[in-house]
């Protein structure tokens, strides 16, 4: 019972060794692959027991796991789409072909790093054909709340190879209008501006505001009149509105009273208002009342301070960037920067438990734990580094160690089954060259030597070369033979 699990127990290391030996070589090919992590195998024993009086060999039990909560180092690159994470968490993709077959059910995978590009339709993907996922931007640049434990709402990062323009909708004004031109004494002129904004053909129009004072017989009014008129519509006036402007203490030059004559109602809380041009509605935003934004009536100059408003005229995308916070933004040659998407990082409780795929590419499963996606720079997740990549987590040096270390084992374990198959043949089974050896072990059957005592001696024998068979053969028996003390006769062995 004994040699029958010494020789399980060596067939077991041979296999437990050779699963280690292809991680090892495993991990020294993919030493230059980028975002590659290492696979490391672990050994566990099988003890096993038989009543105490002798012992039997259980041998060993390998299991191996992919180390993917490992990081390797960042590398810079130059191209703004190799992207790589800095810090915790993964870029989610999905596999080209894959979503092609079924747009509306993609399959999460992940991956710490790739190098994506645009593809000839559009799509930023990496060489191996898998596709970045993220969150689609509404009109005016912001993200939408989107779950975050599923991927319903995200869509792989695609742009228009054709050129681009979005139509104005929005107009933020922030401008100060002189308090002296409402005094009795004031020549009663006009201030007049433009707000330049784009149809929905991307062409530029502008909107006409003229501000003119009312002048009163005495004392000062503090009252304006806007009037806004439509350049797409041949100067056709689509807004009326008269503001009164406050006059009190600390409240002094904001707006109290908003007045409309035609035109979209005016919101005192909000400070919005809606005219209609030739393409559709635009909303305004002068300010609320008693908001120190917007519109306002101090001093005696008139000064525009700042007017923002949205779309962009028609232009080429000339390129991608993608920010630390995941926002993906195209450049047009217009000037215009406009972002597209938003590209979440995903977190998983045990990320060594996901399954490895093809292309340094993981997917969740039960045992990794459900993931989440984070905002990139948010919780637990570090952030995105566009123009790097992340290296392989390979040592190759201590790669080469175990590498030794497991081929000694190896061959170690080869050593017990040469041992045990040696102790256990009949002459006429093996070959001539070791048939000396097994002449040897019925001459010590003879002599009474028990079997634990003959396996280690043939041990030292197969040490020996093969070219000295018969003369080291018969040196080692007799003093070998003397040395034993005289023993009982046995009747099996």
């Amino acid at each position: 019972m004994t040699i029958s699990s010494s020789l399980n127990a060596g067939v077991s290391g041979l296999t437990a060794n050779a699963s280690r030996l292809a991680a090892i070589s495993d991990n020294i090919a993919n030493s230059s692959t980028y975002g590659y992590r290492r696979a490391e195998t672990e050994f566990n024993s099988l003890v096993m027991t038989d009543g105490g009086r002798s012992y039997t060999a259980g041998g060993v039990m390998s299991s191996n796991m992919r180390l993917v909560d490992q990081k390797g180092s960042l590398v810079t690159t130059s191209n703004a789409t190799d992207l790589a994470v800095r810090g915790r968490g993964m870029l989610p993709v999905v596999a080209g072909p894959q979503y092609e077959a079924s747009p509306g059910e993609p399959e999460l995978l992940l991956t710490s790093t790739g190098s994506f590009r645009i593809n000839e339709n559009g799509y930023l993907a990496n060489e191996a054909g898998y596709y970045l996922l993220g969150w689609p931007a509404d009109i005016d640049g912001t993200i939408p709340n989107f779950p975050r434990d599923t991927v319903d709402g995200m869509e792989p990062v695609q742009f228009s190879l054709n050129l681009q323009g979005d139509p104005t909708t929005a107009v933020e004004m922030s401008l100060n209008l002189p308090a002296t031109a409402t005094m009795d004494v004031s020549d009663g002129a006009s201030e007049t501006l433009s707000v330049e904004y784009f149809d929905n053909l991307g062409v530029s129009q502008n909107i006409s505001l003229t501000f003119t004072p009312t002048v009163p017989a005495t004392g000062m009014s503090n009252e304006w009149t806007i009037v806004m008129t439509d350049s797409a519509s041949a100067g056709a006036v689509i807004g009326e509105y008269v503001v009164t402007f406050d006059d009190t203490r600390g409240s002094g030059g904001t707006i109290n009273t908003v007045t409309t004559v035609s035109g979209g109602a005016y919101s005192g809380a909000t400070g919005l208002l809606t005219v209609n041009v030739a393409g559709g509605p635009i909303e305004f935003d002068i300010g609320a009342i008693g908001d120190s934004n917007g519109l306002s009536q101090l001093s005696n100059s008139f000064a525009p301070i700042a007017i923002t408003k949205d779309g962009s005229p028609v232009g080429n995308m000339v390129s991608v960037e993608v920010d630390e916070n995941g926002y993906v933004n195209a450049l047009y040659d217009s000037g215009v920067s406009k972002t597209l998407y938003q590209i979440p990082l995903a977190d998983l409780p045990n990320p060594n438990g996901m399954i490895p795929m093809d292309n340094q590419t993981f997917k969740p499963s039960p045992e990794s734990g459900s993931y989440f996606l984070w905002d990139a720079g948010d919780g637990p997740t570090g952030d995105i580094k566009s123009y790097a990549r992340e290296e392989s987590t390979t040592d190759v040096a201590q790669e080469l160690t175990d590498m030794i270390q497991t081929q000694r084992a190896y061959s170690s374990n080869a050593k017990v089954i040469q041992t045990v198959a040696l102790s256990l043949a009949l002459a006429t089974l093996l070959p001539v060259e070791i048939s000396p050896w097994v002449v040897a072990k019925f001459i010590l059957i003879d002599l009474r030597v028990c079997s634990a005592t003959i396996a280690p001696l043939f041990v030292r024998m197969l040490d020996i070369r093969f070219s000295s068979l018969d003369s080291t053969l018969c040196a080692i028996l007799p003093s070998a033979t003397a040395a034993l003390p005289p023993r009982p006769l046995r009747t099996s062995f």
